[in-house]
């Protein structure tokens, strides 16, 4: 296993945004994860949803959505592991 940062966001109080990736080899399992860099003593600060698109018969894309559950800006960065 081998992990990384691949981009890294941020959001306002409330708000949700998508990011991509693309060009993954399709034979590669890869996890996504959110890890907020904003410290905050709230409750949780992001959830996340990933979707997978079959770029070609090689690649793939993922498609990540990022929603800021806080009353404040949050800063994080896009992690995956691939496993």
């Amino acid at each position: 296993m081998w992990t990384g940062t691949q981009f890294i966001g941020s959001l306002p109080a409330g708000a949700s945004a998508r990011w991509s990736t693309y060009g993954w080899p399709v034979n590669w399992n890869v996890v996504w994860y959110i890890m907020p860099t904003t410290p905050s003593a709230e409750t949780p600060q992001l959830e996340w949803s990933v979707a997978v698109e079959r770029s070609d018969a090689a690649s793939a894309t993922y498609w990540i959505t990022v929603k800021n559950l806080s009353s404040v800006q949050v800063d994080f960065e896009g992690r995956f592991a691939v496993m």
